[in-house]
């Protein structure tokens, strides 16, 4: 095994549909999905802001991505630019944080998973489709590359159409001012009822962890590069359009539910998307954003998948991680790190036989703050990098208004971090978070020394 890491390397098999179908299914989280609606009560029609700014801030992170990685295409994940410029240390914590976070958010997505199910099955056991989904999709991505390309295509397809059908829908119920459950369809419905800030400035502000969540993962297209066919033409293109599809996917989308449903009248319980579909008088709607759901929290499970053995693939390479993690099998997978990731994410199956109520709350805060210590870490990364540059000429596909942008990406992630700390329901989770940043970084001095 060991003779046969040196000779393989990954595959560029990922064509450019792929890398364009994989950074749309980064931007679209479970997030819009399932959590809106309390995002909706906690910030009222102000969210719309709320989305605006992540969105803002989730591309210029995502453009000081493309700039490390296009900076020299031989180096082929932005945990690799993070060790160039900011040294072994860093490269250590941002790879094993980048690890926990995807593994947190898809045993937070595959808990969902079993939560879903059970609105069809409701005897079915919490913890048997988390472990099903797991070995169906390690299976198909050991194939290939390739595998894991379709697949995300394929998941990302049916979020983009529920999220278009509801638009589309959505504006014709409020050109024809549409009335149904006691109110009428209007784009006042957004200031009418409290004004635009209706909860006030704490409303807004505690509605940034949720809204966060939802753009976990926009930044694994940037994980893509070492195995995109052509990644100085794909992987501008994929980021160019980031606002394109945050404005269409999340503020058209949010915008449209505020404006057919009062944003006090919509229903924590369940997805605004069922609620407007059901205002239509179609009676299996929620059957509809189950299965879309269940399809958004698959696709964060594959991705999980894709980005954890990527990534033990990259440390082993660099001696961060045990060397048999840099395995490559003879289809160009790295299969003993995606096996080894998949071993810990089987953990969730225990959590949901255990603490089927507490799971999803615990995992989704730690997701949350290890993207944020990873985007912070680009950023960082990204500033020292172009602190090398001695011809701005030479710069491809330069971070716009560069240092402003930069260090107002790096503040306002911090502000987010500041609040998920003060929030009763995330604290535990960034204090653990941030105890296994220190374990990680105390273990990474032992690890040196063996």
């Amino acid at each position: 095994m060991e003779n046969n890491t040196p000779k393989r390397e990954l595959s560029r098999d990922l064509k450019a549909r792929h890398v364009q179908m994989i950074a749309i299914g980064g931007v679209i989280g479970t997030g819009l999905f399932l959590g809106s609606g309390s995002a909706i009560h906690k910030a009222g029609p102000s969210l719309i802001l709320a989305y605006i700014l992540a969105g803002l801030f989730g591309y210029l992170m995502m453009r000081a991505v493309g700039e490390l990685l296009l900076s020299n295409i031989k180096v082929r994940s932005f945990i690799d630019f993070v060790r160039i410029y900011l040294g072994d240390r860093w490269e250590f914590a941002i790879g094993w944080a980048y690890w926990l976070a995807w593994l947190s958010l898809a045993m937070a997505d595959l808990t969902a998973t079993g939560i879903y199910l059970r609105f069809w099955f409701p005897f079915l056991p919490q913890w048997i489709t988390p472990l099903i989904v797991v070995i169906i999709l390690v299976g198909l991505n050991l194939f290939n590359v390739r595998w894991f390309g379709e697949l995300e295509s394929g998941f990302a397809s049916i979020k983009v159409a529920a999220i278009i059908a509801l638009i589309v829908i959505g504006i014709g119920m409020i050109l024809t001012h549409f009335h149904t459950g006691g109110h009428t369809a209007s784009v006042s419905n957004l200031v009418n009822h409290g004004g635009f800030f209706a909860t006030g400035w704490k409303g807004f502000v505690l509605a940034f962890p949720m809204v966060i969540f939802a753009f976990t993962g926009i930044e694994m297209v940037g994980l893509t590069a070492g195995e995109t066919e052509d990644p100085k033409r794909d992987l501008p293109k994929a980021i160019k359009l980031v606002p394109v599809r945050i404005a269409i996917f999340y503020v058209g989308a949010i915008a449209v539910i505020m404006a057919i449903f009062p944003w006090n009248q919509i229903n924590t319980e369940q997805s605004p998307f069922v609620q407007v579909f059901a205002g239509l008088g179609i009676s299996f709607a929620a059957s509809i954003i189950n299965f879309v759901v269940l399809t958004a929290a698959l696709s964060a499970a594959n991705s999980a998948i894709f980005s954890t053995s990527r990534t033990l693939y990259i440390l082993a390479k660099n001696s961060q991680a045990p060397k048999q993690l840099a395995y490559v099998s003879k289809n160009l997978v790295p299969t003993t790190g995606m096996l080894a990731s998949a071993a810990i994410l089987l953990l969730v199956v225990l959590m949901n036989y255990f603490f089927p109520s507490s799971v999803f709350e615990l995992i989704s805060g730690v997701a949350n703050t290890s993207f944020i210590f990873v985007w912070l870490l680009i950023m960082f990364a990204h500033i020292k990098y172009r602190s090398t540059v001695t011809d701005l000429n030479k710069v491809f596909f330069k971070m716009p208004w560069f240092p402003a942008t930069s260090f107002l990406t790096i503040g306002f992630y911090i502000f987010v971090l500041i609040v998920l700390i003060l929030s009763p329901e995330t604290t535990i989770s960034v204090i653990a978070t941030i105890i296994f940043f220190i374990l990680m970084l105390a273990g990474r001095s032992l690890w040196m020394k063996k």
